[in-house]
Protein backbone atom coordinates (compact mmCIF):
# COMPACT_ATOMS: atom_id res chain seq x y z
CA UNK A 1 0.00 0.00 0.00
CA UNK A 2 1.30 2.92 -1.02
CA UNK A 3 1.72 6.23 1.25
CA UNK A 4 -1.16 8.10 -0.06
CA UNK A 5 -3.09 5.09 0.21
CA UNK A 6 -2.40 5.04 4.38
CA UNK A 7 -2.95 8.54 4.30
CA UNK A 8 -6.72 8.24 2.38
CA UNK A 9 -7.21 5.25 4.50
CA UNK A 10 -6.91 7.68 8.09
CA UNK A 11 -8.49 10.57 6.89
CA UNK A 12 -11.34 8.27 5.92
CA UNK A 13 -11.53 6.50 8.86
CA UNK A 14 -11.58 9.76 11.24
CA UNK A 15 -13.98 11.34 9.06
CA UNK A 16 -16.35 8.61 9.11
CA UNK A 17 -16.00 7.35 12.87
CA UNK A 18 -16.04 11.32 13.69
CA UNK A 19 -19.33 12.07 12.27
CA UNK A 20 -20.84 8.88 13.78
CA UNK A 21 -20.00 10.15 16.87
CA UNK A 22 -20.44 13.27 17.14
CA UNK A 23 -24.04 12.24 15.88
CA UNK A 24 -24.08 9.95 18.34
CA UNK A 25 -23.04 12.09 21.48
CA UNK A 26 -24.95 15.09 20.16
CA UNK A 27 -28.24 12.92 21.28
CA UNK A 28 -27.54 12.82 24.11
CA UNK A 29 -26.44 16.26 24.49
CA UNK A 30 -29.67 17.65 23.24
CA UNK A 31 -31.66 15.31 24.70
CA UNK A 32 -29.81 15.84 28.29
CA UNK A 33 -30.70 19.94 27.47
CA UNK A 34 -33.90 19.24 26.88
CA UNK A 35 -34.69 17.30 30.00
CA UNK A 36 -32.91 20.10 31.75
CA UNK A 37 -29.47 18.37 32.66
CA UNK A 38 -26.29 20.17 32.80
CA UNK A 39 -23.46 18.86 30.37
CA UNK A 40 -20.12 19.23 31.92
CA UNK A 41 -18.23 17.71 29.04
CA UNK A 42 -19.09 17.05 25.35
CA UNK A 43 -15.78 14.75 24.30
CA UNK A 44 -15.18 13.64 20.90
CA UNK A 45 -12.02 11.14 20.82
CA UNK A 46 -10.84 9.68 24.00
CA UNK A 47 -7.43 10.81 26.23
CA UNK A 48 -5.88 14.41 27.03
CA UNK A 49 -7.55 17.02 25.18
CA UNK A 50 -5.86 18.30 22.44
CA UNK A 51 -7.85 21.72 22.63
CA UNK A 52 -10.99 22.48 24.52
CA UNK A 53 -13.15 25.00 25.11
CA UNK A 54 -16.27 26.37 27.22
CA UNK A 55 -19.39 28.07 26.04
CA UNK A 56 -21.80 29.89 27.40
CA UNK A 57 -24.02 27.25 29.20
CA UNK A 58 -20.50 26.10 31.11
CA UNK A 59 -20.10 22.64 28.82
CA UNK A 60 -16.46 21.83 28.43
CA UNK A 61 -15.96 20.81 24.66
CA UNK A 62 -13.02 18.74 23.95
CA UNK A 63 -11.31 17.19 20.91
CA UNK A 64 -8.78 14.35 21.94
CA UNK A 65 -6.65 12.08 20.17
CA UNK A 66 -7.99 8.98 20.01
CA UNK A 67 -10.56 8.83 17.51
CA UNK A 68 -12.37 5.59 18.85
CA UNK A 69 -15.59 7.31 20.46
CA UNK A 70 -16.45 9.65 22.57
CA UNK A 71 -18.57 11.08 25.67
CA UNK A 72 -21.13 13.20 26.96
CA UNK A 73 -21.11 13.56 30.42
CA UNK A 74 -24.30 15.01 32.55
CA UNK A 75 -23.95 16.76 35.63
CA UNK A 76 -24.34 14.52 38.48
CA UNK A 77 -24.11 11.59 36.55
CA UNK A 78 -22.88 9.65 39.54
CA UNK A 79 -25.00 8.03 42.06
CA UNK A 80 -25.08 10.18 45.23
CA UNK A 81 -24.36 7.25 47.16
CA UNK A 82 -20.80 7.47 44.86
CA UNK A 83 -20.47 10.92 45.33
CA UNK A 84 -18.17 12.73 47.72
CA UNK A 85 -19.12 15.58 50.08
CA UNK A 86 -17.41 17.65 47.63
CA UNK A 87 -18.86 16.46 45.10
CA UNK A 88 -22.58 17.28 45.91
CA UNK A 89 -21.53 20.77 47.11
CA UNK A 90 -21.04 21.45 44.29
CA UNK A 91 -24.61 19.96 42.30
CA UNK A 92 -26.88 22.86 40.92
CA UNK A 93 -30.13 22.07 42.21
CA UNK A 94 -32.67 20.48 39.88
CA UNK A 95 -30.28 20.13 37.03
CA UNK A 96 -28.60 17.30 38.00
CA UNK A 97 -29.29 13.35 36.06
CA UNK A 98 -29.71 11.65 39.05
CA UNK A 99 -32.26 13.98 40.07
CA UNK A 100 -34.33 13.47 37.09
CA UNK A 101 -37.39 11.42 36.75
CA UNK A 102 -36.69 7.73 35.23
CA UNK A 103 -38.32 8.82 31.41
CA UNK A 104 -36.00 12.01 31.57
CA UNK A 105 -32.87 9.81 32.21
CA UNK A 106 -34.03 7.06 29.84
CA UNK A 107 -34.60 9.70 27.03
CA UNK A 108 -31.05 10.81 27.44
CA UNK A 109 -29.70 7.42 27.43
CA UNK A 110 -31.88 6.65 23.91
CA UNK A 111 -31.40 9.82 22.19
CA UNK A 112 -27.90 8.74 21.28
CA UNK A 113 -28.82 5.96 19.40
CA UNK A 114 -31.80 7.24 18.05
CA UNK A 115 -29.69 10.04 16.02
CA UNK A 116 -27.85 7.40 14.81
CA UNK A 117 -30.88 6.32 12.67
CA UNK A 118 -31.51 10.05 11.82
CA UNK A 119 -27.70 10.66 10.64
CA UNK A 120 -28.33 7.22 8.54
CA UNK A 121 -31.93 8.62 7.08
CA UNK A 122 -29.98 11.85 6.35
CA UNK A 123 -27.49 10.44 4.56
CA UNK A 124 -29.51 8.22 2.50
CA UNK A 125 -31.82 11.18 1.22
CA UNK A 126 -29.05 13.25 0.50
CA UNK A 127 -27.23 10.30 -1.52
CA UNK A 128 -30.57 9.75 -3.50
CA UNK A 129 -31.63 13.44 -3.82
CA UNK A 130 -28.03 14.31 -5.06
CA UNK A 131 -26.59 10.76 -6.93
CA UNK A 132 -29.90 8.78 -7.07
CA UNK A 133 -30.51 5.37 -6.12
CA UNK A 134 -28.93 2.64 -8.39
CA UNK A 135 -30.62 -0.29 -9.87
CA UNK A 136 -29.20 -3.72 -10.04
CA UNK A 137 -31.41 -5.18 -12.76
CA UNK A 138 -31.42 -8.68 -13.24
CA UNK A 139 -29.50 -9.02 -16.24
CA UNK A 140 -26.31 -10.88 -16.51
CA UNK A 141 -23.62 -7.86 -16.93
CA UNK A 142 -20.83 -10.44 -17.06
CA UNK A 143 -19.69 -14.01 -15.72
CA UNK A 144 -16.63 -15.14 -13.42
CA UNK A 145 -14.44 -17.45 -15.51
CA UNK A 146 -14.39 -20.66 -13.72
CA UNK A 147 -17.65 -20.25 -12.00
CA UNK A 148 -21.16 -22.33 -12.66
CA UNK A 149 -22.18 -19.38 -14.46
CA UNK A 150 -19.19 -20.12 -17.14
CA UNK A 151 -19.64 -23.95 -16.68
CA UNK A 152 -23.26 -23.86 -17.62
CA UNK A 153 -22.65 -21.36 -20.52
CA UNK A 154 -24.32 -17.91 -18.91
CA UNK A 155 -24.17 -15.11 -21.20
CA UNK A 156 -24.30 -11.63 -21.04
CA UNK A 157 -27.41 -10.11 -21.21
CA UNK A 158 -29.30 -13.56 -20.05
CA UNK A 159 -32.40 -12.43 -17.97
CA UNK A 160 -32.61 -15.69 -14.81
CA UNK A 161 -36.79 -16.31 -14.42
CA UNK A 162 -36.31 -19.49 -12.59
CA UNK A 163 -34.18 -21.32 -10.38
CA UNK A 164 -35.35 -25.20 -10.29
CA UNK A 165 -38.90 -25.05 -9.78
CA UNK A 166 -38.65 -21.54 -8.00
CA UNK A 167 -39.77 -18.01 -10.07
CA UNK A 168 -37.24 -15.47 -9.22
CA UNK A 169 -38.41 -12.05 -8.56
CA UNK A 170 -35.18 -10.24 -8.46
CA UNK A 171 -31.80 -10.00 -8.00
CA UNK A 172 -31.74 -10.38 -4.27
CA UNK A 173 -34.36 -13.32 -4.67
CA UNK A 174 -32.39 -15.25 -7.31
CA UNK A 175 -28.99 -14.29 -4.68
CA UNK A 176 -30.81 -15.85 -1.97
CA UNK A 177 -31.92 -18.92 -3.38
CA UNK A 178 -28.34 -19.25 -4.89
CA UNK A 179 -26.78 -19.20 -1.43
CA UNK A 180 -29.09 -21.53 0.04
CA UNK A 181 -28.08 -24.75 -2.26
CA UNK A 182 -24.36 -24.76 -2.63
CA UNK A 183 -23.65 -28.05 -4.86
CA UNK A 184 -27.01 -28.58 -5.85
CA UNK A 185 -27.66 -29.77 -9.44
CA UNK A 186 -30.37 -27.52 -11.01
CA UNK A 187 -31.91 -25.99 -13.89
CA UNK A 188 -31.86 -22.15 -14.87
CA UNK A 189 -34.78 -20.43 -17.00
CA UNK A 190 -33.43 -17.47 -18.62
CA UNK A 191 -34.54 -14.96 -21.59
CA UNK A 192 -31.77 -14.57 -24.17
CA UNK A 193 -32.53 -12.28 -27.12
CA UNK A 194 -36.41 -12.90 -26.93
CA UNK A 195 -36.56 -16.43 -26.12
CA UNK A 196 -36.63 -18.70 -23.40
CA UNK A 197 -34.02 -21.14 -22.75
CA UNK A 198 -33.86 -24.18 -20.21
CA UNK A 199 -30.11 -24.77 -19.18
CA UNK A 200 -28.73 -27.37 -16.64
CA UNK A 201 -26.87 -26.29 -13.91
CA UNK A 202 -24.79 -27.40 -10.68
CA UNK A 203 -24.33 -24.30 -8.01
CA UNK A 204 -21.01 -23.37 -6.92
CA UNK A 205 -19.78 -23.67 -3.48
CA UNK A 206 -17.75 -21.42 -1.29
CA UNK A 207 -16.44 -20.88 2.57
CA UNK A 208 -14.82 -18.18 4.06
CA UNK A 209 -11.15 -18.88 5.23
CA UNK A 210 -12.58 -19.24 8.52
CA UNK A 211 -14.85 -22.04 8.12
CA UNK A 212 -18.70 -21.99 8.70
CA UNK A 213 -21.64 -22.98 6.36
CA UNK A 214 -20.80 -23.50 2.75
CA UNK A 215 -22.86 -20.80 0.55
CA UNK A 216 -23.77 -21.42 -2.52
CA UNK A 217 -22.51 -19.15 -5.74
CA UNK A 218 -23.40 -18.93 -9.00
CA UNK A 219 -20.37 -16.61 -10.45
CA UNK A 220 -22.77 -13.40 -12.10
CA UNK A 221 -22.22 -9.96 -12.09
CA UNK A 222 -25.57 -8.44 -12.76
CA UNK A 223 -25.75 -4.88 -14.52
CA UNK A 224 -25.99 -2.36 -12.60
CA UNK A 225 -28.00 1.13 -13.94
CA UNK A 226 -26.80 4.38 -12.66
CA UNK A 227 -29.39 6.11 -10.46
CA UNK A 228 -30.82 9.34 -11.05
CA UNK A 229 -31.25 12.30 -8.52
CA UNK A 230 -34.67 11.62 -7.04
CA UNK A 231 -37.17 14.72 -6.19
CA UNK A 232 -37.15 15.60 -2.69
CA UNK A 233 -40.45 13.83 -1.80
CA UNK A 234 -39.72 11.05 -3.51
CA UNK A 235 -35.57 10.85 -2.26
CA UNK A 236 -37.14 11.07 1.72
CA UNK A 237 -39.00 8.35 0.91
CA UNK A 238 -36.34 6.15 -0.61
CA UNK A 239 -34.25 7.50 2.35
CA UNK A 240 -36.73 5.84 5.01
CA UNK A 241 -37.11 2.56 2.94
CA UNK A 242 -33.13 2.37 2.67
CA UNK A 243 -32.91 2.86 6.55
CA UNK A 244 -35.28 0.02 7.38
CA UNK A 245 -34.17 -2.21 5.11
CA UNK A 246 -30.40 -1.93 6.34
CA UNK A 247 -31.75 -2.07 10.24
CA UNK A 248 -33.57 -5.58 9.44
CA UNK A 249 -30.62 -6.74 7.06
CA UNK A 250 -27.96 -5.73 10.28
CA UNK A 251 -30.56 -7.70 12.61
CA UNK A 252 -30.65 -10.62 10.33
CA UNK A 253 -26.80 -10.88 9.83
CA UNK A 254 -26.68 -11.01 14.09
CA UNK A 255 -29.05 -13.20 14.14
CA UNK A 256 -27.04 -15.95 11.57
CA UNK A 257 -23.99 -15.64 13.27
CA UNK A 258 -26.06 -16.52 17.11
CA UNK A 259 -27.55 -19.02 15.24
CA UNK A 260 -24.63 -20.36 13.54
CA UNK A 261 -25.70 -19.86 9.89
CA UNK A 262 -22.59 -17.61 10.13
CA UNK A 263 -19.25 -18.10 12.03
CA UNK A 264 -18.40 -15.21 14.84
CA UNK A 265 -15.04 -14.98 12.70
CA UNK A 266 -17.10 -12.32 9.98
CA UNK A 267 -17.19 -10.10 13.08
CA UNK A 268 -15.20 -7.15 12.13
CA UNK A 269 -13.25 -4.11 14.46
CA UNK A 270 -11.81 -1.41 14.18
CA UNK A 271 -9.21 -1.55 11.67
CA UNK A 272 -11.61 -3.33 9.65
CA UNK A 273 -13.74 -0.37 9.40
CA UNK A 274 -10.67 1.91 8.65
CA UNK A 275 -9.26 -0.86 5.63
CA UNK A 276 -13.47 -0.40 4.33
CA UNK A 277 -13.23 3.41 4.83
CA UNK A 278 -9.79 4.02 3.04
CA UNK A 279 -11.58 1.71 0.12
CA UNK A 280 -14.94 2.69 -0.17
CA UNK A 281 -13.00 6.33 -0.40
CA UNK A 282 -11.67 5.53 -3.38
CA UNK A 283 -14.74 5.31 -5.47
CA UNK A 284 -16.07 9.18 -4.51
CA UNK A 285 -18.04 10.74 -1.85
CA UNK A 286 -21.47 9.22 -2.75
CA UNK A 287 -20.16 6.04 -1.86
CA UNK A 288 -18.49 7.10 1.50
CA UNK A 289 -21.81 8.62 2.30
CA UNK A 290 -23.51 5.26 1.76
CA UNK A 291 -21.00 3.25 3.62
CA UNK A 292 -21.39 5.88 6.75
CA UNK A 293 -25.44 5.23 6.37
CA UNK A 294 -24.17 1.70 7.34
CA UNK A 295 -22.12 2.17 9.99
CA UNK A 296 -24.53 4.73 11.33
CA UNK A 297 -27.44 1.79 11.50
CA UNK A 298 -25.16 -0.76 12.97
CA UNK A 299 -23.83 2.18 15.81
CA UNK A 300 -27.55 2.72 16.77
CA UNK A 301 -28.34 -1.21 16.48
CA UNK A 302 -25.58 -1.80 18.78
CA UNK A 303 -26.22 0.67 21.44
CA UNK A 304 -29.35 -0.76 21.90
CA UNK A 305 -28.39 -4.13 22.61
CA UNK A 306 -29.31 -4.88 26.42
CA UNK A 307 -25.67 -5.40 27.74
CA UNK A 308 -24.08 -3.24 30.73
CA UNK A 309 -22.26 -0.33 29.86
CA UNK A 310 -23.80 0.38 26.41
CA UNK A 311 -26.99 2.44 26.01
CA UNK A 312 -29.45 -0.43 25.92
CA UNK A 313 -28.14 -1.93 29.32
CA UNK A 314 -29.12 1.17 30.95
CA UNK A 315 -32.31 1.02 29.30
CA UNK A 316 -32.87 -2.20 30.72
CA UNK A 317 -32.29 -0.46 34.00
CA UNK A 318 -34.71 2.20 33.87
CA UNK A 319 -37.41 -0.20 32.81
CA UNK A 320 -36.70 -2.41 35.73
CA UNK A 321 -36.72 0.54 38.01
CA UNK A 322 -40.12 1.96 35.82
CA UNK A 323 -41.94 -1.15 37.02
CA UNK A 324 -40.69 -2.13 40.16
CA UNK A 325 -40.94 2.05 41.05
CA UNK A 326 -37.12 1.58 42.66
CA UNK A 327 -34.16 1.45 40.93
CA UNK A 328 -31.83 -1.93 41.01
CA UNK A 329 -30.00 -2.66 43.42
CA UNK A 330 -26.02 -1.10 43.64
CA UNK A 331 -24.90 -4.34 43.57
CA UNK A 332 -26.26 -5.80 40.76
CA UNK A 333 -25.61 -3.14 38.88
CA UNK A 334 -21.93 -2.54 39.61
CA UNK A 335 -21.55 -6.88 38.92
CA UNK A 336 -23.67 -6.04 35.59
CA UNK A 337 -21.16 -3.10 34.47
CA UNK A 338 -18.38 -5.50 35.56
CA UNK A 339 -19.41 -8.64 32.99
CA UNK A 340 -20.65 -5.99 30.40
CA UNK A 341 -17.11 -4.26 30.57
CA UNK A 342 -15.13 -7.74 30.25
CA UNK A 343 -17.62 -9.05 27.34
CA UNK A 344 -17.17 -5.93 25.39
CA UNK A 345 -13.33 -6.03 25.77
CA UNK A 346 -13.60 -9.08 25.01
CA UNK A 347 -15.47 -8.80 21.68
CA UNK A 348 -13.19 -5.70 20.72
CA UNK A 349 -9.80 -8.05 20.89
CA UNK A 350 -11.55 -10.77 19.18
CA UNK A 351 -12.70 -8.47 16.58
CA UNK A 352 -9.07 -7.14 16.46
CA UNK A 353 -7.46 -10.43 16.00
CA UNK A 354 -9.99 -11.19 12.87
CA UNK A 355 -8.89 -8.18 11.34
CA UNK A 356 -5.54 -8.96 11.98
CA UNK A 357 -6.11 -12.43 10.42
CA UNK A 358 -7.63 -11.22 7.71
CA UNK A 359 -5.07 -8.49 6.83
CA UNK A 360 -2.71 -12.03 6.81
CA UNK A 361 -0.17 -10.87 10.04
CA UNK A 362 0.18 -13.96 11.90
CA UNK A 363 0.67 -15.76 7.97
CA UNK A 364 3.32 -13.57 7.61
CA UNK A 365 4.30 -14.32 11.41
CA UNK A 366 4.43 -18.06 10.80
CA UNK A 367 6.54 -17.53 7.64
CA UNK A 368 9.17 -15.34 9.35
CA UNK A 369 9.45 -18.13 12.61
CA UNK A 370 9.69 -21.43 9.99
Amino acid sequence: MMIHEYLRTLISFVFVLGVLVTFHELGHYLAARWRGVHVEVFSLGFGPALFKWRDKSGTEWRICPIPLGGYVRPHGFDDPEDATEEQKAAWIPGRTFHDKSVWSRAIVILAGPVFNFILAFVLFVLLFATAGQPQVRNEVASVMPGSAAQNAALQKGDVILRIGTHDVAGVADAQATVAQTPGQKTTLLVRRDGQQLEIPLTIGSTQDSHGGAAHGLLGVVFAVEPGKALPLPQAIAAGAQATWRTTVQTLNGVWQIFSGQHTARDLGGPLKIAQLSGQVAQYGFASLLSFMALLSVNLGLINLFPVPLLDGGRLVFYAIEAIRGRPVSKRVQEVSFQTGFALLAGLFLFSTFNDLSSFGLFRWVATLAG
